[in-house]
């Protein structure tokens, strides 16, 4: 939608819109914000279209899509006309004699989100609600009478187009409420509809293997899942023929019980993305599906989709097949267990054994070769624990582990082998990164005495300046940075190449319970496969828009599971107010953020009063915790 309404900047033809534009032209039309002039459409002077962000004081400032416009445009709060954080709007431009160019909000183009989350306190004598994460105060549609009888604090979900209360989440005082902020605030699902139970139920949870004869049989090979310890849903399986050289990668094949436009498809593609939180999963498809039939449980016969792919001498793919098969995996490890046998050399499992060492082999020489032009992060996950009261009790930094990096480079020559067999469907692509996020870079750099002069080639530079960061004991941090400095990977319907893996083509096969977008490819490889060019191209319709919502549902699922997080480190802050604890510089941009790096890690606190360099370590007092927006406050005592 974005790049749309950025297109009436310099015309839009009438002729290529859908049936969605041509709904939304009409009502601009209407309004006088755009006019037409041979075939194409364009906006008028003083109109813009943007996206919205509002401040805590409840002034709007609009991001335009026009790059006319240097600075966001401001909105006064009497001007917002009802629309919310993130919508992307219709303003026009007030005429304004002061600096900044002011607007006033004519339409909400696309909501944000449907649903927002407020929690209801008194002002005066009147009951509004708080939304959680403006901290702006609004009357609600409901009688005085009725809110008065709330407690006060009472969580309330909002429909973002009508205002209506649409149901009672609890209280903001209970800690096991959060979960159901995060996700009503992104508009999330936590149950599946009824239809979509009915349908889940129907398969069953045994796989009749006398159902499918023209599946290849792969049930005497010994496979096996690798994930981690707390796993529900296993979408693959790998077994490696020594004596071949042969990798196999057997996949959940979802496309099998999840028809396009069925119930469960529907909300799968609403959903997008499973979120994980740190006690428990919202799972893409119901459990039915992703932690039973779809599932590669051990010791069960399962459908799977399969690579077959054959190394020679130098360890390039020979020849690579893709087929429908049955596996039974005969083992169900997680990474602790494979990296005790990685370093003992010994498993309870000598059929297992016998090939797992040898394809590790193989994979330490396959990341070798890719890093000659990709790269390698030693980057740290932030898992928390809960405790009985839903409060953290302990934080941990999960890395990456021989046997993580061993099923890593598995799903890469699987994905890789995907991306090769379609020109257009849904790629993994990732951008390099733009020059003056560079040029950035190498001033972060130079203030820890790493010098590292500008290189055209990238990777060339970056792996100069990791192995500077080794010498000094500083990969890690030095690795954040150089993240930063990068773009974020997305979903095309073309390829573009992915910088950070140094692949020319790329693209996601291995997690279609867990990912929509896996679960497009398998079936848009199957009909290649049975050479249905017609249903081919009926599920590229609409593709690139497809893949736009993609990257936004990605995105949105990794905001929910920040956002409890937030929530969880809000409410910790709060019982340790005036406490002070050790942290380092995180940021110091337009606000500076301080890292907790104590007993416990990772929350976010913003500090107001320091200037200096990031990853400076300092010792930070808490000040303020606000656990409805999840945002904690504290002031630098000391640098240390």
């Amino acid at each position: 939608m974005k790049e749309f309404l950025r297109a009436f900047n310099s015309g839009v033809f009438e002729k290529d819109l859908s049936g969605e534009q041509k709904e939304l032209v009409r009502n601009l039309l209407n309004i006088g914000a755009i006019s037409a002039h041979k075939g194409k459409l364009y906006l008028n002077d003083g109109y813009v279209f943007g996206r919205l962000d509002i401040a805590r004081d409840g002034t709007g400032y609009l991001q335009s899509f026009d790059d006319r416009f240097k600075a966001d445009l401001i909105i006064e709060n009497r001007y917002l006309s009802g629309v919310h954080l993130g919508d992307l709007i219709l303003a026009k431009i007030l005429s304004s004699r002061k600096p900044r160019l002011h607007a006033k909000v004519l339409m909400c183009v696309k909501p944000a989100f449907l649903t927002s989350v407020v929690y209801t306190k008194s002002f005066g004598r009147e009951i509004l609600g708080v939304n959680v994460k403006t901290g702006l105060a609004n009357p609600l549609k409901a009688t005085q009478k009725s809110l008065k009888q709330l407690p006060a604090n009472t969580l309330l979900k909002i429909d973002n187009l009508t205002n209506e209360i649409t149901e009672v989440i609890g209280s903001l005082a209970d800690p096991f409420v959060d979960e159901k902020i995060s996700l009503a605030i992104y508009d999330k699902n936590d149950e599946f509809n009824e239809a979509c139970k009915q349908q889940a139920a129907s398969f069953g949870s045994e796989v009749d293997e006398a159902l499918y004869p023209q599946r290849v049989d792969l049930q005497h090979l010994p496979f096996c899942t690798i994930d981690p310890i707390d796993a529900k849903d296993f979408d693959d399986a790998i077994y490696f023929d020594v004596k071949e050289r042969t990798l196999y990668v057997a996949i959940a094949d979802v496309s099998e019980y999840v028809s396009e436009y069925s119930p469960i498809d529907k909300e799968a593609k609403f959903r997008g993305f499973s979120i994980y939180f740190p006690h428990r999963s919202v799972p893409m498809l119901p459990r039915e599906l992703s932690e039973n039939i779809c599932s590669l449980m051990p010791n069960l016969p399962r459908l799977a989709f399969v690579f077959k792919i054959a190394l020679d001498e130098n360890l390039n793919p020979q020849k690579q097949e893709l087929f429908e098969a049955i596996i039974r995996s005969k083992r169900r490890y997680d990474y602790d267990e494979v990296d005790e046998i990685l370093r003992t050399r010994k498993a309870s499992e000598p059929e297992i054994l016998s090939w797992l060492l040898p394809l590790n082999e193989i994979c330490e020489r396959l990341r070798r070769a890719r890093l000659k032009r990709g790269f390698d992060f030693r980057t740290k996950e932030l898992r928390i624990t809960l405790d009985e009261r839903g409060l953290i009790s302990s934080t941990r930094f999960e890395t990456d582990t021989p046997s993580h990096k061993l099923i890593e480079d598995c799903m890469l020559l699987a994905n890789k082998a995907a991306a090769a067999r379609i020109e257009r469907g849904v790629f993994r692509n990732h951008g390099s990164a733009e020059l003056k996020k560079i040029y950035a870079l190498l001033d972060d750099l130079a203030l820890f005495g790493i010098d590292a002069p500008y290189q055209s080639n990238l990777a060339k530079m970056i792996g100069e300046i990791q192995a500077q960061a080794d010498a000094m004991g500083i990969r890690e941090e030095v690795d954040k940075l150089i993240i930063k400095a990068q773009k974020r990977a997305e979903y095309g319907s073309e390829s573009r190449g992915h910088f950070g893996l140094g692949f020319d083509n790329y693209t996601h096969f291995t997690s279609p319970i867990r990912r929509y977008s896996d679960l497009i490819l398998h079936r848009l490889l199957k009909a290649q496969m049975r050479g249905d060019e017609k249903f081919y191209n009926y599920l590229l319709l609409n593709i690139d828009a497809t893949c736009a919502r993609l990257n936004e549902l990605e995105r949105e699922a990794d905001k929910v599971a920040f956002d409890f997080m937030d929530r969880k480190f809000a409410r910790w802050a709060a019982e340790n107010l005036g406490k002070k604890f050790r942290c380092y510089i995180d940021e110091n941009g337009n606000s500076v953020t301080a890292k907790l790096d104590d007993k416990l890690k990772g929350a976010k606190i913003f500090v107001s009063n320091f200037a200096g360099d990031i990853l400076t370590p300092v010792l930070v007092e808490l000040t303020d915790a606000n656990i409805a927006s999840g945002v904690i406050l504290g002031r630098v005592v000391k640098k240390i």
